[in-house]
């Protein structure tokens, strides 16, 4: 029910006001006066303000300045029995979203109140919208406590404070786009848009026209204007998905959009203003593609600014208990079920496993696995075969070491180099010929203990 506060300084008009609008479903307070309605408003908060603009004291107008001076976002309507262009200008410039004389039909009223309370209500539904999607898209969302995962969202954290344009990479189903909407949801952009678009789910000819939008005419078929998808996004963040998956003539186009921040749609001669933070990422080796000719180098460093690499589930082993746990929590809720447990069996042959689809696969065996569980443990029979299997094999590849895997080989030269090295890792790894941090993977992955190393 929306709350109205009618001011006037005659007490008939106040009257038939509080009648009419209680009829209409709306709760009504009344005021005499500018100052009984600044009182009113000190402590009470509505939906819409209707003044009189003519009363004695305090004008309408002075207290619709008074109003807007602690509530900016206030819904007012000044009413007088003075019809003139002058005042009705006046009212509209400090704010009033409308104007009505007297005497005034009932319908019309009605009309101007109802349309009020309605653009309240809307924007009252878009700041929920706001704060709800910063809520839903953190940085607590992408779950990991893992070293590498802590220093990747403490680098997007920072980033989300500046305007620039960011390049995430990383394999299928790492979480990509969880990172894109908790940067948008964290910057300065957050009450605009938030638009994501897959590049590789698209051809060439519809990709260009989702993005840049076109003209009419411009096709078969486009039989009038159309906004593209960086028109949509402007004063938010675009998001776009796969972008090693683009065409030379999409590359073009968005290189043009990075340098000159305007798009040109399909069809058109007039390039217009696109004012959106880009956010790309790709599981592509774009250095690769760079190198062989199907991505533009120009476009990659425009991109590159700041790169941000999200690491394999394989790479990140410690956070997949705490991952699963979750999705099963997530799961158990939806289904309306207590929260299962799952087995130590169950949950070291999850931490063998490759997990190629990364965190996306594991979300998917896990809710495969809550619906199938016959109590309240998730045993290793409630996963797909092929987690089973590959249990198996681990087995079988422990039992026979005359026949070992190019895995275990790594792991055991690694071991031997560790070992010779007296557990120095910067020493080791020179030796290995990899990086440091590429070597704090590997031993967390093969689960190498440094002090065995060391003996």
């Amino acid at each position: 029910m929306a709350k109205i506060l009618v001011v006037d300084d005659e007490q008939s008009m106040c009257d038939f006001m509080e009648i009419m609008l209680t009829k209409e479903g709306y709760s009504v307070d009344k005021a005499g006066s500018g100052h009984e309605a600044l009182g009113k408003t000190g402590s009470e908060s509505y939906d819409l303000i209707i003044a009189d603009l003519m009363m004695p004291e305090m004008s309408g107008l002075e207290l619709l300045s008074e109003v807007k001076k602690t509530c900016p976002n206030q819904e007012f309507i000044v009413m007088t029995a003075f019809a003139s262009v002058d005042s009705a200008i006046d009212a509209m410039k400090q704010g009033a979203l409308d104007y009505i004389t007297k005497p005034f039909k009932v319908d019309e009223i009605k009309m101007v109140i109802e349309k009020s309370v309605n653009r309240r209500k809307l924007r009252t539904e878009n700041e929920f919208l706001k704060k709800q999607l910063k809520q839903d898209f953190s940085f607590d969302d992408f779950i990991g406590r893992s070293e590498e995962i802590i220093k990747l969202k403490e680098l997007a954290k920072r980033i989300s404070l500046t305007d620039s344009t960011i390049l995430i990479r990383g394999e299928s189903g790492t979480g990509k786009d969880l990172i894109a909407k908790a940067i948008h949801a964290a910057s300065e952009r957050s009450t605009g848009p938030f638009v994501t678009i897959n590049c590789a789910a698209l051809p060439e000819s519809l990709l260009e026209s989702e993005l840049f939008g076109y003209k009419k005419g411009a096709f078969t078929g486009a039989v009038k204007d159309k906004d593209g998808l960086f028109k949509v996004a402007d004063g938010g963040t675009f998001f776009l998905d796969e972008i090693g998956n683009t065409s030379p003539g999409i590359q073009v186009k968005l290189l043009r959009v990075l340098e000159d921040k305007q798009i040109t749609p399909v069809g058109g001669i007039k390039p217009i203003g696109a004012d959106v933070r880009l956010i790309a990422a790709t599981n592509a080796n774009l250095e690769e593609e760079v190198k062989n000719g199907r991505f533009r180098s120009d476009l990659f460093y425009r991109l590159n600014v700041i790169p941000i690499q999200i690491p394999p589930l394989r790479e990140r082993i410690d956070d997949i208990p705490l991952l699963a746990n979750y999705f099963v929590a997530k799961y158990c809720q939806r289904a309306g079920t207590e929260t299962k447990a799952i087995s130590p069996e169950a949950m070291r042959v999850l931490q063998d496993y490759e997990w190629a689809g990364n965190v996306r696969e594991l979300e998917n065996c896990i809710e495969r696995a809550v619906l199938l569980a016959r109590n309240d443990t998730i045993a290793l029979s409630d996963f797909p075969s092929r987690i089973i299997e590959n249990r198996k094999e681990t087995i079988i590849s422990r039992d026979k070491p005359e026949t070992p895997t190019l895995e275990s080989i790594e792991k055991a030269y690694i071991y031997y180099i560790m070992s010779q090295t007296q557990g120095q890792k910067a020493k080791a790894a020179k030796i290995l010929g990899i990086d440091s941090s590429t070597l704090y993977r590997k031993l967390k992955r093969y689960r190498l203990d440094d002090t065995d190393a060391q003996a």
